[in-house]
């Protein structure tokens, strides 16, 4: 299969194709993993590793365990350039958990 740049391809979508497209890319960004969501920053496991001030074997374990402290999860988003929140799906409504926002 010949390769073709990606915008070439995409000029070749009718507007519901894009629509479409657009829409699977946001569920696929909005279930990433940890070392995906790393990757999608472009940052390697040593990178990161060093931003947080531990070696990159243990970065390794944490992206690969199922549980881990919310204070371990939020200095890993923040690395990362983001900032955690926790929100909680309830039957009526969504609430957003304030217990764990790190003091300023």
């Amino acid at each position: 299969m010949p390769h073709h740049p990606f915008q070439k391809l995409r000029d070749q979508m009718t507007p519901a194709q894009l629509a479409r497209a657009d829409v699977i890319a946001r569920q696929m960004m909005a279930e990433m993993l940890l070392a995906e969501l790393r990757k999608h920053r472009g940052l390697t496991q040593k990178e990161l590793a060093a931003a947080l001030g531990i070696t990159q074997p243990s970065l390794s374990k944490i992206e690969n365990q199922e549980d881990m402290q919310i204070s371990t999860l939020r200095r890993l988003i923040e690395a990362l350039g983001g900032e955690l929140e926790i929100i909680a799906h309830l039957p009526k409504g969504d609430i957003r958990i304030r217990q764990f926002k790190r003091a300023s």
